[in-house]
């Protein structure tokens, strides 16, 4: 892995990014939403996550956040664990689920390509960690991150997007407890 994706400040504050292999669309269906939702208000209450944005597409994740316990990458690491092995187990007993083998098959498909996942590969391994050092730099990804469900066309205003912090940032309660900026 390269250097520039690497959590060089242990105390940082970083905005990352994380896609799912072949950059599936799985957070279409709400139950995989739900998943990531409950992983990071577990990982507020019990390992140390300080969240301060968020937002779920259909592919990929948004956060901006540091690690109590001066651990991010090893916080990211376990979050990205968790609901991977979740939400492969969500879809093989989801019944309701069409794309279930073609989903399985593509996450077999992407580990068989890893020399470090055994049988389902979800994520892709980068997270593309950027610290965030002046008010100036948060507010830009605040808003990046915030805007990408309006950019995509899934929405008109922002805080419309119900897997997204951008409703507690206009005056409302979002579905996770945030850190103030």
């Amino acid at each position: 892995m390269s250097r520039k994706y690497k959590f060089h400040n242990k105390e940082g504050l970083y905005f990352v990014s994380f896609a799912t292999v072949y950059w599936i669309d799985i957070f279409t269906r709400y139950i995989y939403c739900d998943i990531i939702v409950d992983s990071l208000t577990y990982c507020k209450k019990n390992l140390g996550l300080e969240l301060y944005c968020w937002c779920i597409m259909p592919s990929h994740i948004h956060l901006i956040f540091s690690a109590k316990n001066k651990n991010p990458d090893i916080l990211l690491g376990r979050i990205k664990e968790y609901t991977s092995k979740q939400i492969v187990k969500a879809i093989k007993e989801n019944n309701r689920e069409s794309r279930k083998e073609w989903l399985l098959w593509m996450f077999k498909r992407a580990a068989s390509k890893s020399s470090n996942v055994k049988e389902y590969q979800f994520w892709q391994h980068n997270n593309k960690p950027i610290e965030l050092w002046s008010t100036a730099v948060i507010e830009q990804k605040a808003d990046y991150l915030h805007d990408n469900p309006v950019v995509s066309g899934f929405v008109n205003e922002a805080w419309h997007w119900k897997y997204s912090s951008a409703i507690d940032y206009s005056g409302d309660k979002g579905l996770i407890d945030l850190e103030e900026l």
